[in-house]
């Protein structure tokens, strides 16, 4: 049982074999759902959720990257445009790389106590545009580039996942202590990094530096 994994005699390898097992949708909501730009029904998701993952493609493969921000931090420029600022990181820029190499992107917006996430699928290219930027000052602070992104397929996910994980259920949460702390990981992967005081400093950096 513990090998069963590694038995490769099942492998689904063809649609045809996958279909075997997934008829399609019988419900014709299923595909009907999708729309090629921010149908006026899918704006308000978009302008509510305070969080997205974002999907991009490296050479080595795809990447996903959390963003988040006030609600509405992803803006409806219009219904074929959204506008993602990037806020203040940590200077990797695997996203903005990763679009430099392949400009097709992918979003997923979750909404607190909501279970549908909406996603939408485009591409994107990065701006530096003085006005753009400062379309999204904040507290003096301009982002450093926006990501524009041409809409190319949004459609809603339904609840189930988000049901079954109990997300936004408060007993499903767990206290940060019960996991490795970021200063443990980052001492046990590199040698020049004081864990404990790296622990000790990380809030009050990330609340000094959030912008």
């Amino acid at each position: 049982m513990s090998s069963a994994w590694q038995d490769r005699s099942h492998d689904l390898d063809s649609l045809d074999q996958l279909r075997s097992l997934y008829p399609p949708p019988e419900a014709p909501a299923t595909l009907d759902k999708e729309c090629d730009h921010i149908h006026p029904l899918y704006r308000p998701f978009i302008e509510a959720a305070p969080f997205a993952v974002l999907a991009t493609r490296s050479p080595r493969g795809l990447d996903t990257s959390p963003r988040g921000d006030a609600p509405g931090f992803v803006t409806v420029a219009d219904e074929k445009t959204l506008l993602l600022p990037d806020r203040r990181g940590n200077n990797r820029i695997d996203s903005l790389r990763n679009v430099l190499h392949d400009p097709e992107v992918a979003l997923l917006f979750l909404i607190p106590g909501i279970g549908e996430a909406l996603r939408v699928n485009g591409r994107a290219r990065i701006s530096a545009a003085p006005a753009l930027l400062q379309r999204f000052e904040f507290e003096g602070k301009l982002p450093r580039s926006v990501l524009v992104i041409e809409v190319k397929l949004v459609f809603f996910q339904c609840a189930r996942a988000i049901k079954r994980s109990g997300l936004w259920e408060p007993a499903a949460q767990i206290e940060r202590s019960a996991l490795p702390s970021t200063g443990s990981i980052l001492q046990a992967l590199s040698a020049r990094v004081d864990g404990a005081a790296y622990d000790v400093a990380l809030e009050e950096r990330q609340r000094l530096t959030m912008y």
